[in-house]
């Protein structure tokens, strides 16, 4: 009797051990089908007008932040004054309120314009084929083609806020802005420097894009972070903001002078003509002028719109830039 106890003892034993591992490995299953499933869902690619809007989000969430400094750097072409002078300048007019002349038309930009350049390039890259093992100039093909399209469409929302931002009177309504720029000049008013604006956005997105793209497969190779990783979105698009600096000063000084031209008058014939008078009055560097506000705009704005992006690809499952 004691040995049938015993044994029964040590089969309900072995019976309770057996449920525990099933359990665990029940457990583990289910954990690796959730990894994978996760894994699966960031796999999707996002289609273009799904990306586009996405942009359009990033992109008028970072505006709010990065405005102010774009005041400040128009200004400062404008006026060919200094940083200190400009900031105190603006603030003499009413305190931080001039600082945002001009947001309503930004944010008009940013949903045409930045929409394009920003959400619709993976999609475009991935259309010409710019895979890990393509030659990197196709990324930059992709940025421009997508930065070009882009500054076509939103070109008036880009002029209407130039004139307000460049403005130290008083604020301007936006019906009088568009009136006055319609009756003096046609629909033609709101395409002034469309050519070097285009240049402009070619130049700017294929270095914002192209060297972002490239700086984290190169951050995921030396670090071991992953592309998603927010580090790795972080660093690589710091990296981008100071290239697109670089890169992009001479037309975005030229793009200012031509876009913010009185309405009723044209000071210059085009964008040779401006370069060519530009570098004659103020010499080859004035091309570099505010360099330091640009640098300071776009590298925060290219952090915050590639944050905001990519964290948006995860929260709606899509595959990351």
């Amino acid at each position: 009797i004691e040995t049938v106890k015993t044994r029964g003892k040590i089969v309900l034993l072995i019976d309770y051990h057996l449920g525990i591992f099933v359990s665990l490995l029940g457990q583990k299953a289910k954990q690796r089908t959730s990894k994978l499933h996760l894994k699966m869902s960031l796999e999707r690619k996002p289609g273009l007008l799904q990306s586009m809007g996405l942009g359009g989000m990033a992109a008028c969430f970072a505006v709010n932040f990065t405005h102010p400094i774009e005041t400040v750097k128009t200004r400062m072409q404008v006026s060919g004054a200094g940083v200190g002078t400009t900031v105190a300048e603006t603030f003499a007019e009413g305190g931080i309120r001039p600082f945002y002349k001009g947001l309503l038309f930004a944010f008009g930009r940013e949903l045409s314009y930045t929409s394009i350049k920003l959400g619709a390039y993976a999609p475009v890259r991935d259309a010409l084929g710019a895979g890990k093992e393509s030659p990197f100039y196709l990324k930059f093909v992709a940025g421009a083609l997508t930065g070009g399209v882009g500054s076509l469409v939103g070109n008036p929302f880009d002029v209407l806020k130039t004139l307000s931002q460049a403005n130290k009177g008083k604020v301007v309504p936006l019906t009088s802005l568009v009136g006055e720029m319609y009756q003096n000049q046609g629909i033609g008013g709101f395409y002034r420097g469309v050519e070097v604006n285009v240049m402009r956005a070619c130049i700017l997105n294929a270095t914002k894009m192209g060297v972002y793209d490239l700086t984290k497969g190169y951050v995921t190779e030396y670090t071991g972070w992953s592309r998603s990783d927010i580090r790795t979105a972080f660093s690589s698009a710091f990296v981008a903001g100071f290239f697109m600096t670089c890169t992009v000063s001479p037309a975005d000084n030229l793009r200012t002078r031509l876009m913010n031209q009185p309405t009723d008058k044209k000071i210059y014939n085009g964008f040779v003509d401006c370069l060519v008078k530009t570098v004659k009055n103020d010499g080859i560097l004035s091309l570099w002028r505010g360099f330091v506000p640009i640098w300071a705009r776009f590298a925060p704005q290219a952090t915050l719109q590639l944050l905001t992006l990519e964290q948006l690809y995860r929260v709606c499952g899509f595959k990351s830039i």
